[in-house]
């Protein structure tokens, strides 16, 4: 018998106790975050389309502290910071 076939066995043991204590296994947390196929179906809902950008560390950092400052998403400063700057 091979190692890893023996850690497999192991393996599919561990997982046989867990399930007889009641723990599901693979199953996700209830206050876990939804999953990415639902998340994008509410984005689109909202209009909301992904456009990704390389910027500068420094410049993330800045946009990352202003955030927080005035305690809005990230999403909502970088929306409102590019219409402000279209605008002018």
């Amino acid at each position: 018998m091979k190692k890893t076939d023996m850690a497999k066995g192991d393996a599919k043991k561990i997982q046989g106790q867990m399930a007889a204590r009641g723990a599901v296994v693979g199953a996700p947390a209830k206050d876990a975050a939804p999953d990415r196929r639902e998340q994008r179906e509410r984005d689109r809902a909202l209009g909301l389309v992904p456009f990704a950008v390389k910027l500068n560390g420094d410049l993330v950092a800045q946009l990352q502290t202003l955030s927080k400052e005035r305690g809005v998403e990230l999403n909502a400063l970088v929306a409102e910071l590019l219409q402000k700057g279209l605008a002018d």
